[in-house]
């Protein structure tokens, strides 16, 4: 295996609307979608579409959601041998509700993503070890996050974590062996309290967390593009202008297919490029993984650019 993703899985309960609803009050939305989802399928799949061998650790619920959630794990072409079933638990689900200016709205419910523990990651020690990069977000408890990034550090596996949904309460001390360090710019201003408004001010904020002892800060801009931070200086690598139907799922399409790339070739610059091709390619159909590209369809679009 060279990619581990410990993290979440979601069934999205996608709504197109034209306002959300005031208090009390019912109106009609135009479009839905169900789909799979989560911030940690979706970066494996995004990185497995690409030709990742990747690893997927989960948890899943034993309602009519879990078994379809892993079989679609499986259908990437993702090892979904520590993919489990909690009995008497539901499946996480996320509704998401998309405006007509193709923003996103996103609650969460963990549902039997908050089972998945430390122990987890002990059993599956020897299988674990064969990777490369480890990817984790917080969809899953701060213990087993904490405990997958000790786990990295004493087996000299590169590890990349994604803090989103942003937890204030997250230990900079607990994960300052991680790699890349890879929030969005309303996440890192949560984690650092300060503005994120330019370019300059997300380099001030990523240089809070560079001093803090993260190695690599890589931060998704949206339509601003992303930035790289770390000792040596910064980085940015401008966005790439499509006509967005649906954002939902772009920051993990990114992240999945970074890690695919660096992994790959050990390029950082190069990765953030072709992950800023890939997450645009995304936003230009509905849903997360389902509007996914293939290596195909990317390389195609790469070569238009």
């Amino acid at each position: 295996m060279t990619i581990a993703v410990i993290g979440s899985n979601m069934v999205d309960l996608i709504s197109y609307i034209d306002r959300m609803p005031n208090k009390g009050e019912t109106i009609e939305a135009p479009d839905f979608s169900l789909g799979f989802g989560g911030k940690g399928a979706n970066q494996a799949v995004a990185a497995a579409k690409l030709g990742a061998d990747v690893l997927m650790m989960t948890k899943v619920g034993d309602d009519i959601f879990g078994p379809s959630t892993i079989k679609n794990l499986a259908s990437f072409g993702i090892d979904t041998s520590l993919c489990s079933i909690v009995e008497n638990s539901s499946s996480g689900v996320a509704p998401i509700f998309v405006d007509p200016n193709s923003q996103n709205s996103i609650l969460i419910i963990k549902g039997a993503n908050k089972e998945l523990k430390p122990c987890d990651i002990d059993a599956a020690s020897d299988k674990l070890k064969q990777c490369k990069l480890i990817i984790l977000q917080l969809e899953i408890s701060l213990e087993t996050v904490y405990h997958a990034i000790e786990f990295g550090r004493k087996h000299g596996i590169e590890v990349l974590l994604n803090p989103a949904p942003a937890d204030p309460s997250l230990s900079l001390e607990k994960i300052a062996s991680c790699t890349f360090f890879t929030p969005n710019e309303s996440e890192l201003f949560t984690l650092t309290n300060m503005p994120v408004d330019t370019d300059e001010q997300v380099i001030e904020a990523c240089t809070k967390l560079i001093n803090a002892g993260i190695k690599n800060v890589l931060v998704t801009m949206g339509s601003r593009g992303s930035m790289l931070v770390n000792q040596d200086g910064h980085h940015k690598i401008d966005s790439i202008k499509v006509n967005a139907v649906d954002t939902s799922g772009a920051g993990d399409a990114y992240i999945g297919s970074f890690a695919n790339y660096y992994i790959k070739e050990k390029n950082i610059l190069e990765a953030m490029k072709k992950a800023s091709a890939f997450a645009a390619l995304s936003v230009t159909q509905r849903g997360t993984q389902k509007s996914y590209p293939s290596k195909e369809q990317l390389d195609s679009f790469i070569s238009t650019l």
